[in-house]
């Protein structure tokens, strides 16, 4: 029996992370992050919780990445640090992990395929890539073959029928599998709300030539930096309109030069230009291509909007465009960087006051029924959705032929098991989400980040006190201050202190010689002056020091 276990991706977009299992062996399909909700504060990456595999290590073979998006290959250090098997993967996907891992000061048994070439990955399971559209260069969907049952994971994908490099969606060769037996189809549940067809990336491209002919400054365009299909493009025009590009923004920069090495980005010679160089050409003579398409702090278009000298601002006249969807909750940082740029003088044009400048790499309903009629699987799980998606793609699944008691809606930590009789719920395995600074990949508990929360909700108060080694006598102090306070708790500090104080003075000379009664009157000090005047408990810190 075939088995498949979701440990992220379901019920959520990204943390993508499936764990295929057949007998002794077990594969996993992507290892993908999610990036935190505003409430996780210091928070960079929240990762899966690999519990799962830990009781039988040795039967993890491989994994097999579908994509080069962080939400599938982000984890990659986090969980080779304990499970050191081979990733397979297209070259520029394999690009893209070799960078992750190094920056985590690891290495890796990087093992690159290509679409329609079958593989051997162990004994139980054999793999074939095939070829995919998305919005990042040389992503794929798999082809799984066990001996009980042969399984098609979609990856992000859609049917672009004029992709911007020519490589669509190998429609053909899922027909062909599907006539020859597919058991079980797991497939991209994003835009499964949205009619219709997803629009070509030809018609971002056929925009921004309608918008740039009409420009006199400055074009900058802000955007995924993974997109490089849609930097391609950007190059192109460029060259025909006679501009010189800049590149902004690390991660941009980084994607760039690595696809480059591997073949997936043409870049004409003497074509790009450093900022300092743009600076001093005529306006109407520079691209720049930035990150920041989320109003990311730092990124390559707060930077050019900011206030801050350097080599190249924005200017009145200068035209920005935004070529990204908003992530839901970035929305209202959005909308202060775009009335920043207004205020500059700047043109701004978003999705939402001309729609063609940005397209999805996710298929719509149309695009998702097609791949079920392609492919048809025998059984049907949705993936890579949040749960509404999940059911609504369900919903085109059966009415694309699929048995409705062989569509199943599955969760994170559903074992599922396909076989000659249909798909069957066997039980649940541990999952959860791991919150993680980038650096060291450490966790960061749920008590830590209800601290931090109450941090950032309530400021700090620190009382200090200096007395004698040994003894009850206060050599100085208390002293109290803050951080994220109102300008009035601010002024009340002093008050905090004489509060403090007092509290002291009601303990005998002996009791004063205990550091933690010390702590726990200063506290009480504090805690009494705020409550009185604001109705406020801020989180609070005594420090007692010994000389």
């Amino acid at each position: 029996m075939l088995k498949v276990t979701p440990l992220g991706g379901l019920g959520q977009v990204g943390l993508n992370a499936m764990v295929l299992e057949h007998g002794a062996e077990r594969v996993l399909v992507d290892c993908g992050v999610l990036f935190p909700r505003p409430d996780q504060l210091g928070i960079d990456v929240v990762v899966p919780d690999f519990t799962a595999l830990r009781d039988e290590p040795e039967r993890l073979k491989a994994v097999v990445l579908t994509h080069a998006h962080e939400d599938h290959l982000g984890a990659l250090p986090v969980l080779l640090r304990e499970f050191p098997v081979p990733v397979y993967g297209t070259p520029f996907t394999l690009a893209l992990a070799r960078h992750r891992l190094e920056e985590s000061g690891l290495s890796g048994d990087l093992r690159a395929f290509g679409p329609g070439e079958a593989f051997r990955l162990s004994e139980a399971f054999t793999v074939e890539p095939v070829q995919v559209t998305h919005s990042v260069p040389d992503a794929v969907g798999l082809w799984v073959k066990t001996p009980s049952a042969t399984a098609v994971h979609s990856g992000d994908f859609k049917l672009d029928l004029s992709p911007i490099d020519g490589r669509l969606t190998d429609l053909a060769r899922l027909g062909v599998l599907g006539e020859q037996g597919v058991d079980l189809l797991l497939s991209d549940s994003t835009n499964a709300e949205n009619d219709g067809w997803t629009p070509s990336e030809a018609l971002v491209r056929d925009t921004f030539e309608r918008l740039f002919r009409q420009a006199t400054g400055r074009i900058v365009v802000a955007q995924f930096g993974s997109h490089l299909h849609r930097v391609q493009h950007l190059l192109r025009l460029a060259r025909v309109l006679g501009r010189q590009v800049v590149l902004s923004g690390r991660s941009l920069s980084r994607n760039a030069d690595l696809a480059r090495q591997v073949g997936r980005l043409e870049v004409p010679e003497g074509l790009l230009v450093s900022l300092d160089a743009a600076a001093k050409l005529p306006r109407e003579r520079v691209l720049v291509i930035s990150t920041g398409a989320q109003a990311e702090a730092r990124s390559g278009l707060s930077w050019l909007a900011s206030d801050e000298p350097g080599p190249l601002r924005l200017e009145p006249g200068d035209l920005v465009v935004i070529s990204a969807r908003a992530i839901p909750g970035n929305e209202p940082n959005i909308a202060l960087l775009v009335n920043q740029l207004y205020a500059k003088g700047v043109t701004v044009v978003t999705p939402t006051t001309e729609p063609g400048v940005h397209v999805s790499g996710h298929a719509a309903r149309a695009e998702q029924r097609r791949l079920v009629e392609t492919v048809r699987p025998k059984s049907f799980v949705p993936v890579h959705g949040e749960l509404r998606h999940l059911h609504r793609h369900r919903q085109t699944a059966v009415e694309a032929g699929v048995d409705e008691a062989r569509a199943r809606v599955a969760t994170n930590g559903d074992v599922l098991g396909i076989d000659a009789s249909g798909l069957h719920l066997l039980g649940r395995a541990p999952v959860g989400q791991w919150p993680m600074r980038r650096e060291g990949l450490a966790p960061v508990s749920a008590a830590s980040l209800a601290e931090r929360r109450r941090l950032a909700e309530a400021g700090l108060v620190i009382a200090v006190v200096v007395m004698q080694q040994g003894g009850g006598k206060v050599l100085h102090g208390p002293v109290v201050s803050g951080q994220g306070l109102s300008g009035e708790e601010q002024a009340a500090l002093p008050l905090a202190a004489e509060g403090a104080a007092l509290e002291l003075k009601e303990l005998s000379h002996g009791v004063r010689g205990d550091d933690e009664r010390v702590r726990e009157a200063m506290a009480q000090g504090v805690r009494r002056v705020f409550k009185q005047l604001f109705g406020s408990r801020p989180f609070l810190h005594p420090v007692v020091v010994r000389v």
